[in-house]
């Protein structure tokens, strides 16, 4: 019995360890998603094998070629709000993880006390007890991480880090989207601005015409009456285009940080050419798409906290110690004789619980379950951007060649409605139609060009801007000293 208890220590320990090799929880693989070899949409004359040099990356707004984007897009990355409180986020993840590694570690307090008491009276005596007690302590505790608690929860802590750093390129994807968007949107309406004020000058050279053709007793009141209000309504019409355009100005303006009354952008066409833009693979999609990164991190920590909820069906080990002095003489307070200590283990465990435990790691088991799905759908609504927006370039990119055509065909009609008008032969009503026609395909052009930039960045923000999974910090950068 004697040689049983001389080992019983070392068989404890080793008992502890194996049982803490199987007690902190379900070991975690990523999720299997859903994918495809290729995509549907995939443009025409576009090789998986191909360098992706060209592939958007970093400063993707750069591949318009458009300097007052660049510019804009510099001020959000420095100035966006969004963006500032994403990035405060991640801070406080970052020192959330710091804080769950300090428990790795003992702690310890300093309480030095001088407490003056007085005895009362006891058994009738006339006299009492006072006296002052001169305190020191220095006290310790440390439980350790025999389960893996603490483990887990610095794991968890850091999963939760990475979903904000995933979060944060997420938000500032999104702002960076929405500013070129609106910046399009923007430059489109000055496109169009253009189109009315050409059409406000040709009607009114129209209505100039006809009120010195009637006065020549060439034409009758009735087309200078057509005439002039055709112009009228084309002057209303230009008019009105600058509504959506400050619109999009005050959007800009707020986007990169500045107040809407002091931002202002100088008219100019959308003159940008839609740029290349290879989708890759639909496998590289879940490396390069920062919102399925945070996810994928989500499902990581549920299955983490499923480790931490089992720990708690194993008993609590603290270790507590306390060293000081004592004494009621100041005097003899920083004495050797004052010393005093005390050391020793404390060990707890639930008995009963009612079923919580198990409760409790059945709900962390739910979450992990929810989580998986919500990954899966992130990952089908990135397939399902991806696509939406391939085939509306492939759509757009016939669409405004077949427009073009039109318009071109609409300008040839009405210089003859013009003519014939001018000879004599047809009524002014002819010309006001085929302005009607060229106005309305102008216009329609106008619009397919805007929809195709649209399209273009929503299709880079679909496939992630540039960024990838392998950018993700470590547990261990993401604890380092942050400002």
């Amino acid at each position: 019995m004697r040689s049983l208890f001389q080992h019983a220590p070392a068989g404890v320990a080793i008992a502890m360890l194996l049982i803490t090799g199987c007690a902190i929880g379900p070991k975690y693989t990523v999720p299997s998603a859903p994918s495809a070899e290729a995509y549907k949409e995939t443009p025409q004359g576009w090789k998986t094998a191909e360098p992706r040099d060209a592939d958007p990356r970093g400063n993707w707004w750069e591949a318009f070629e458009d300097r007052q984007l660049n510019d804009l897009e510099k001020k959000l990355n420095i100035s966006n709000q969004n963006i500032a409180a994403a990035v405060a986020n991640l801070q406080a993840s970052r020192a959330v993880i710091r804080q769950a590694r300090a428990q790795y570690f003992p702690s310890a307090s300093l309480n030095p006390a001088i407490t003056n008491t007085r005895m009362s009276t006891v058994f009738g005596q006339a006299s009492s007890i006072n006296f002052t007690s001169y305190n020191l302590p220095l006290d310790a505790s440390w439980e350790p991480d025999l389960w893996g608690r603490v483990r887990k929860t610095v794991q968890s802590n850091v999963f939760a880090a990475q979903a904000s750093v995933a979060d944060l390129e997420n938000v500032r994807l999104s702002a960076q989207a929405d500013l070129a968007a609106d910046y399009f949107e923007l430059r489109a309406q000055d496109s169009l601005q253009q189109v009315l004020d050409a059409t406000v000058r040709a009607d009114r050279e129209s209505a100039r015409l006809n009120r010195n053709l009637y006065a020549a007793g060439l034409a009758n009141d009735e087309a200078v009456a057509q005439s002039e209000s055709q112009l009228k309504a084309a002057e209303a019409q230009a008019a009105s285009t600058g509504i959506l355009r400050a619109q999009y100005e005050h959007a800009i303006a707020a986007l990169a940080g500045e107040p809407a009354s002091k931002f202002s952008l100088r008219p100019a066409p959308l003159n940008v050419e839609m740029p290349r833009i290879p989708p890759g693979v639909p496998s590289q999609l879940l490396e390069r798409r920062p919102d399925i990164a945070a996810a994928e991190r989500a499902v990581a920590l549920a299955n983490a906290q499923i480790g931490i909820a089992r720990t708690a069906f194993f008993p609590a080990v603290t270790l507590s110690a306390a060293v000081g002095l004592e004494s009621v003489s100041f005097a003899n307070w920083l004495a050797w004789p004052a010393r005093m200590w005390s050391v020793g283990p404390a060990l707890a465990e639930t008995v009963f619980d009612a079923g919580l435990r198990r409760a409790t790691v059945a709900q962390y088991r739910a979450s992990y379950d929810q989580a998986v799905a919500n990954y899966r759908e992130t990952v089908l609504t990135a397939f399902q951007q991806v696509e939406d927006n391939l085939a509306a370039l492939r759509i757009l990119r016939d669409t405004i060649a077949e427009q073009n055509s039109a318009t071109e065909a609409a300008e040839r009609s009405l210089r003859e409605a013009e003519v014939r008008y001018q000879a004599g032969l047809d009524p002014y009503l002819n010309v006001i139609a085929a302005q009607t026609i060229v106005l309305n395909d102008r216009q329609t052009a106008v619009g397919f060009r805007e929809q195709q930039m649209i399209a273009g960045v929503q299709l880079i923000k679909a496939l992630g801007g540039g960024w990838i999974a392998s950018e993700m910090p470590s547990g261990g950068e993401l604890a380092g000293k942050s400002r």
